[in-house]
C-alpha cells in the first residue's frame, strides 16, 4: 500500500476566530500546540485519551512528524456573562492520501498501471480530523455541559470551510470505535458517508501474570507459542523494558524503517529520530519501550504508551528483515507486560491480524466519516469508496479454554 504523500501547506490558513453558529459556538483555530492556552485545553481533554493531550502533540508537532500539517481547535459557546466558555477541542491536519488505499486485490495490478502513467491517480489532496498516529475514538473531545450535535456541526462547517480555501478534495473524521458509532445517524444527516476503516485489535487482560495467561490458552495455541519462545530462548533472545530511551532514539528509528519499508499492508506516516526522542522527553514514564536483544546485539523494539488503564502498542521495529520468531515473541511480550503493569486492556494496533489472533486478541471494528467538498459528487463517493478498498472483516477467534473464561469473569 501507498503511504500519505507528504504535506499539503495551509496557504494562509484559516481565520483564526471562525463564526460557525452564530451566537452558540465559534471555533479558534491555532498553527501550533504551543499556542493553545493550556487550560482550556487541559480540562477538555482531561477525561479522554492521552493521545490527545498536550504533550503528546508536542511529540508530533517537534518531532517534525512526515506527511501532515497539523492545526488545532478549541471550540466556544457563550456562557451565562457573555464570555466564551470552552466545551470542544480537536485536531486536524491537512495531508495527500491515497483514496483506495485499501484496494481489493483484483484491482491493484490495474490500479499500478494506471499509475505508472498517472501517479497522482486517486490521490487527493484531503483535510483529516482525528489522530494520525493511532486510533483515537471519539476524536473531538467535548465537555458534558455542551451540546454534541452543534459541536460536530460547528466541526463540519469548519472542516469545510478550510478544505474549500485550501483547494482540497475530501473531508475524513476519523476514528469511531465501540459505542461512539451511535454518531452514524448524526453524520449522514450533514451528508457524509460513513464508512468502515481498518479494524482494530484489543485483548481485555482478566490474569494476574503472564503464565497464568499461557495456561488459558487452549493446548493447541498455548504449544504453538512455547515453541516460539523456545526458539528465541534457545537463541538468546530476551527482553528488558525501558522508560528513558531518548539516548537510542535514532537507533530505534532505524528499525522502524526497516519495518516501514517491507510493509505489504497499511502504511501512513513517516517518522523521523525525533519521534522517539520526543516521546521519550516529552511522555515521561507514559511511555516505555520493550528491547530486544540476542545476546548483547539489540535486535528490535516495541513503542508503548500508557494510555489510563489501557496499554497502546504503537510501533514496531527490527534490525533485518526477515521471516523468523521474533514477531511472535514480540507479540507476546507486549501482552505480559500489559499484565505486569497491571493494564486491563492492551491495543494491539492494525494489520499482522492472524498472529495477533492466535495470541488472543479480538478484531473491534472502525468506522471513518467521510465527504467530498464537491457535493454533487457525494453519490459517487458513497459508491467508489466500497469498490476501491476491500477492508478485513470483524470477526472472533476463540483460543482460551472455556474453563478459564469462566474463571476471569
Amino acid at each position: 500500500m501507498m503511504a500519505a504523500e507528504g504535506p499539503l501547506a495551509l496557504r494562509g490558513g484559516p481565520p483564526s476566530v471562525s463564526p460557525i453558529l452564530p451566537g452558540t459556538v465559534q471555533a479558534r483555530v491555532y498553527e501550533s500546540i504551543l499556542e493553545v492556552p493550556p487550560g482550556p485545553w487541559d480540562e477538555l481533554v482531561a477525561r479522554h485519551s492521552r493521545t490527545v493531550s498536550r504533550a503528546f502533540w508536542e511529540v508530533c508537532e517537534c518531532s517534525h512528524l512526515s506527511g501532515f500539517t497539523l492545526r488545532f481547535v478549541l471550540f466556544t459557546e457563550e456562557g451565562p456573562d457573555g464570555t466564551p466558555v470552552p466545551v470542544a477541542a480537536t485536531t486536524f491536519y491537512i495531508i495527500r492520501n491515497d483514496l483506495a488505499i485499501f484496494a481489493p486485490g483484483w484491482l491493484r495490478t490495474p490500479l499500478a498501471w494506471i499509475r505508472r502513467f498517472a501517479p497522482g491517480f486517486l490521490r487527493l489532496g484531503m483535510i483529516e480530523c482525528g489522530t494520525p498516529i493511532t486510533i483515537t475514538s471519539p476524536p473531538v473531545a467535548i465537555a458534558s455541559r455542551a451540546r454534541e450535535e452543534a459541536v460536530y456541526e460547528a466541526l463540519d462547517e469548519l472542516l469545510q470551510q478550510t478544505g474549500n480555501a485550501q483547494d482540497l478534495h475530501l473531508v475524513v473524521v476519523r476514528d469511531f470505535e465501540g459505542e461512539d458509532r451511535r454518531l452514524q445517524p448524526l453524520f449522514e444527516r450533514l451528508g457524509y458517508y460513513w464508512g468502515p476503516n481498518l479494524p482494530n485489535t484489543y485483548l481485555d487482560i482478566t490474569w494476574r501474570t503472564p503464565e497464568a495467561y499461557r495456561d488459558a490458552l487452549k493446548s493447541y495455541y498455548r504449544s504453538k507459542l512455547n515453541k516460539h519462545l523456545k526458539r528465541n530462548r534457545e537463541a538468546g533472545v530476551h527482553h528488558t523494558l525501558v522508560e528513558d530511551f531518548e539516548p537510542i532514539a535514532e537507533t530505534l528509528w532505524r528499525q522502524w524503517m526497516v519495518v516501514h519499508t517491507h510493509a505489504d499492508e497499511y502504511q501512513r506516516e513517516t517518522l523521523s529520530p525525533a519521534f522517539y526522542a520526543e516521546m521519550s522527553r516529552r511522555m515521561g514514564k507514559d511511555s516505555r519501550v520493550l528491547l530486544f536483544r540476542r545476546g548483547e546485539e539489540l535486535v528490535g523494539h516495541a513503542l508503548l504508551l500508557l494510555d489510563g488503564e489501557l496499554l497502546r502498542w504503537l510501533y514496531f521495529g527490527r534490525n533485518l528483515a526477515v521471516n523468523d520468531s521474533l514477531y511472535i515473541y514480540v507479540v507476546y511480550s507486549v501482552i505480559a507486560t500489559a499484565i505486569e503493569l497491571g493494564m486491563r486492556r492492551v491495543e494491539m494496533g492494525l494489520t499482522t491480524y492472524a498472529i495477533k489472533e492466535d495470541l488472543g486478541a479480538r478484531r473491534e471494528s472502525t468506522c471513518m466519516a467521510l465527504r467530498t467538498l464537491y457535493r454533487p459528487a457525494q453519490p459517487l463517493v458513497r459508491k467508489l469508496y466500497p469498490l476501491l478498498n476491500k477492508v478485513p472483516a470483524v470477526r472472533s477467534k476463540n483460543v482460551f479454554r472455556e474453563d478459564s473464561l469462566s474463571a476471569s469473569r
